[in-house]
């Protein structure tokens, strides 16, 4: 009887493609030293080299690919040269890798030395004194989850449209300093900030820091926002540079989406892998401040407010001691601005 031995073919690789002449910033949305940098930081270094392994350069630069295609898998392969599931496994093993050091990118002030800095920051740039950042919502875009039993329905927004309601905090040089991004889109802002970290951190704070949030949000000791009616004159000055500085939050997320185009269509993914894939957009921005990897080359993306003016059902939640505490502070910082105006 003849004896038959099985011979394994060779496995055969596509041939990796590399970027057009100056289109790698379009493509990868940094600069190519900085891609570089990113992987290394990211992505563990391995020795393994055998069959067509990718490097942690190639590893990345899928995965920002990925965030910038936006989300198409077959798409991102075939500018790499790689197959899709390659790309698949690449970008999950990579977001899990930027994932583990979000507490290193994404800091809230807390210590005294941390507050005080964030406000000599702020005082650097801008006129309301004992400020540590601003606050706002940005809804970022999902495929409609699957609804059974009336599950999935709360990730409808005001808008038709299904989405994760994203709370972040950003300093006085655009970056992020705290992200929230585990809520449906029905969900309003102010529900989330109650229940977020940086209330907790902000109730409980002796430092006296304070951040700027919009009419959408109720006031508070820590947390100023503009008079509804202002009728004062410090009151119109302090509405004016109230929303000059709190601007700040809405250009963060202009420029988040502007890098990252995944954040501004429907997110392809799974549904429990979009907060995480938010938070990484989030880190890789702060590391673009650090690493002065402009954003100015990257088609315009305005953002749109998605905040709603209905604090007066918040004021009903809201201890009226604490509200009034609130509107004392705004009150003897509208006075001081106004008197500094003069």
């Amino acid at each position: 009887m003849a004896a038959f031995m099985h011979v394994r073919q060779e496995k055969l690789y596509m041939k990796r493609k590399t970027c057009r002449p100056g289109k790698y910033c379009a493509f990868y949305r940094f600069d190519e030293e900085n891609v570089q940098w990113i992987s290394d930081h990211f992505v563990p270094y391995s020795e393994e080299t055998r069959g067509g392994r990718l490097c942690g350069k190639e590893q990345m630069e899928i995965f920002l690919r990925y965030l910038a295609d936006p989300g198409h898998q077959l798409g991102v392969g075939e500018d790499k040269g790689v197959h899709q599931t390659t790309v698949s496994k690449t970008f999950s093993k990579v977001l899990s890798h930027v994932i583990e050091k979000a507490d290193l990118w994404i800091k809230f002030p807390v210590t005294i030395a941390d507050v005080h800095h964030a406000q000599q920051l702020w005082q650097e740039e801008k006129q309301i004194p004992g400020t540590v950042g601003a606050l706002d919502c940005t809804h970022v875009q999902i495929l409609k989850p699957g609804i059974r039993g009336g599950h999935g329905d709360e990730y409808i927004n005001r808008k038709g449209a299904a989405s994760i309601n994203v709370q972040a905090t950003c300093d006085a040089k655009e970056r992020f300093t705290s992200v929230d991004a585990n809520w449906p889109g029905s969900v309003h802002d102010s529900r989330i900030l109650k229940n977020s970290h940086v209330a907790v951190t902000m109730v409980n704070s002796r430092h006296r820091g304070l951040l700027l949030g919009d009419e959408g949000y109720a006031i508070a000791p820590w947390l100023l926002t503009p008079y509804k009616n202002p009728l004062l004159p410090a009151e119109r000055t302090f509405n004016n540079i109230h929303a000059r500085e709190r601007v700040v939050i809405e250009r963060c997320f202009g420029q988040l989406k502007k890098r990252f185009p995944i954040l501004q269509g429907r997110v392809r993914l799974a549904l429990h892998k979009v907060p995480s894939v938010i938070v990484a957009c989030i880190m890789l921005h702060n590391v673009a401040k650090y690493l002065n990897d402009p954003h100015d080359n990257f088609p315009e993306f305005d953002e749109d407010s998605d905040s709603e003016d209905d604090d007066d059902d918040d004021d009903e939640d809201v201890d009226r001691r604490i509200r009034q505490r609130g509107q004392d502070k705004r009150r003897a910082i509208a006075d001081f601005l106004n008197n500094a105006q003069d």
